[in-house]
């Protein structure tokens, strides 16, 4: 199914190009689905698409010879699935599989690679596109240097809470805790102490079920990336994911 013009108009990257090159995008592109536990591409393949996650939530993984693998991100909507390799036509870094039932926009990658270098409105918002993806894997980096396993799982459950300003909250792990334990970078038991340490900030869990029943207290010790980077606001992130499903119907 094609996505149809107003669906590329709400997602960024494509806001402000001109009709007839919105035209050109959407007969290259499609919207399709996929089951939980598919691969949408593996590590090493050459792009043949660019995904965007218009639903679901897709995992991020890269091996090494010896098999070892290693979850580098839990990608969630409206986001695009390793932009920087599709546009330099290099071969993926990573393999993708849908970690729960997904809806994405795929846009072939040839006609992309050839509207970006025609196109101006089109170039500029892929640069930015793949300078934010770049400063995901530094953060990722810093995380992983200068903040405690404890840390980094009280920020990642901040990030779920819809209103960062309320004191309390309830919320649903998104993911079973073996692929969180691997997107947090630590091992599963690791994970389960920090949850431990984390009662004393008033984390409560049962099951998939968490209660955060002191939110200032949780912030203040883990120090969340949105605290200090406009970016990574909130009302930001859902407000582009309303426009875009607002165009999808």
């Amino acid at each position: 199914m094609r996505p149809g013009i107003p669906l590329l108009r709400s997602i960024p990257v494509f806001g402000q190009l001109r009709p007839g090159a919105l035209a050109e995008l959407d007969s290259a592109s499609e919207v399709v689905a996929a089951d939980r536990g598919e691969e949408l591409f593996r590590q090493g393949s050459l792009p043949l698409v660019l995904f965007f996650l218009l639903d679901g939530l897709i995992a991020l993984s890269s091996s090494v010879s010896d098999g070892s693998t290693a979850v580098v991100d839990v990608i969630r909507p409206m986001s695009d699935l390793v932009l920087a390799s599709v546009i330099g036509a290099l071969p993926y870094l990573q393999s993708a599989h849908a970690v729960t039932r997904s809806r994405l926009l795929a846009i072939q990658a040839g006609p992309l690679r050839t509207l970006t270098e025609r196109e101006p409105e089109l170039a500029a918002p892929l640069l930015h596109a793949m300078s934010r993806e770049v400063r995901g894997l530094v953060r990722q980096v810093r995380d992983l240097k200068l903040r405690t396993t404890t840390q980094r799982l009280g920020a990642y459950l901040l990030t779920l809470v819809d209103d960062p300003a309320a004191p309390t909250a309830e919320l649903r792990l998104p993911f079973e805790k073996g692929l969180l334990a691997a997107r947090l970078g630590c091992r599963q038991e690791n994970l389960s102490r920090a949850f431990a340490t984390l009662r004393e900030l008033g984390v409560e869990t049962r099951g998939a079920r968490v209660t955060l029943s002191d939110i200032p207290r949780l912030t203040a010790y883990s120090v969340p990336d949105y605290l200090n980077d406009p970016e990574l606001t909130k009302d930001g992130r859902a407000a582009a994911t309303r426009r875009v499903r607002e165009a999808a119907g």
